[in-house]
């Protein structure tokens, strides 16, 4: 599959996409009591991405859950005694919970919230360019599907891949790696691993210009610049901090600087504003000069999760995520590889995006 069906694929997903209506004060005031009320009578956990509405993640906080990345959000599920996890978040997100919690009810607001990065990787097309290459190790993030993972010899997060990576290539392995382009350059480059790239990208990511982040730069000069490694190398280069997220939230937090440009997900200002209240967070620009955006930094798919259909889907039951138990097992492998790698070298693999 080449790039531009990838582009094809995503602009045909997001015709389609639609996002939970504006509501009023008391609307929200009263759907959270319902969710809150719901929650308990499901015994269910709510787990958001930091990339959600703040309201979800102010929601997730306020009745015990998390907020996190996919695979804390798992794991968050994995360790908490309630018997439903709710995800709030896209569906390779649930897949990853219900992988990692195959006993448990995995609901999520929207089976429909996807991810540019899933949806040009389908599974068909990159098993078979993984069989155009045997003698390659095959890595692949965790924005995925179920079936690439379970084609997959390795599992990796932003936080953990530089050190696997490592790790293969100090055995003489090659790399074959999806479905990010970018963070694959970022970790090629960072290692010197031989590595084969997938042609995928990040909807939101790919969008900022390290044009637009240097003017920023130039009118806030004593701001620090933060940048997701699914950025383009350009903006990549130009960063003081290159990290996962929750490796952002902690620069935030640690370094000395009042202001921050922010190259990522702009839901993630909420965990960060929390966290560091008087510290200024500048929203990295997503188009140039005379041009238009299409995530406007942030994702529409994470935009897809609201209170209403989270309210529904704890009243009905459905939008339940499912995986196939076979295919569980070959996801589970490069999953289990990857947490066993970095419990070993006491490492966190949390921070994908």
């Amino acid at each position: 599959m080449t790039n531009a069906d990838n582009r094809i694929l995503v602009k045909e997903h997001l015709a389609h996409e639609a996002e939970p209506r504006s509501l009023s004060a008391d609307e929200k005031h009263r759907l959270e009591g319902e969710i809150k009320a719901e929650l308990k009578a499901r015994d269910a956990v709510l787990v958001a991405h930091y990339y959600t509405d703040p309201d979800i993640q102010r929601l997730a906080e306020e009745t015990g859950g998390c907020v996190s990345d996919s695979l804390e959000m798992a794991r968050f599920g994995n360790q908490h005694p309630a018997s439903t996890i709710v995800v709030a978040g896209v569906k390779f997100m649930g897949e990853t919970a219900k992988i990692l919690n195959p006993e448990k009810t995995v609901l999520m607001p929207t089976l429909e919230a996807t991810c540019s990065l899933d949806i040009g990787c389908p599974p068909e097309d990159f098993s078979a360019f993984c069989d155009q290459h045997p003698d390659r190790t095959v890595v692949v993030y965790a924005n995925t599907s179920a079936a690439v993972k379970a084609r997959a010899d390795w599992v990796v997060t932003s936080s953990c891949a530089q050190s696997i990576v490592e790790h293969l290539d100090s055995r003489g392995e090659k790399v074959l790696w999806a479905p990010d382009k970018h963070l694959g350059r970022y970790i090629e480059r960072t290692t010197g691993a031989d590595m084969l790239l997938w042609d995928g990208s990040c909807i939101v990511h790919e969008e900022f210009k390290s044009r637009g982040v240097e003017d920023l730069k130039a009118l806030y000069p004593d701001a620090a610049i933060l940048v997701h490694p699914e950025s383009p190398e350009s903006v990549v280069e130009i960063a003081d901090v290159v990290g996962s997220t929750s490796q952002l939230i902690n620069a935030v937090q640690t370094l000395p600087n009042e202001r921050f440009i922010v190259a990522t997900d702009n839901g993630i200002f909420y965990k960060m504003q929390q966290l560091a209240p008087n510290k200024t967070l500048i929203e990295a620009p997503t188009a140039g000069n005379g041009a238009t955006c299409r995530s406007c930094a942030h994702c529409p798919w994470m935009a897809m999760n609201g209170l209403e259909n989270l309210l529904h889907v704890l009243r009905t039951g459905d939008q339940e995520v499912l995986v196939d138990g076979a295919l569980r097992e070959d996801a589970l492998r490069p999953l289990r590889r990857m947490l066993d790698f970095t419990a070993s070298m006491n490492l966190k693999a949390a921070g994908n995006a």
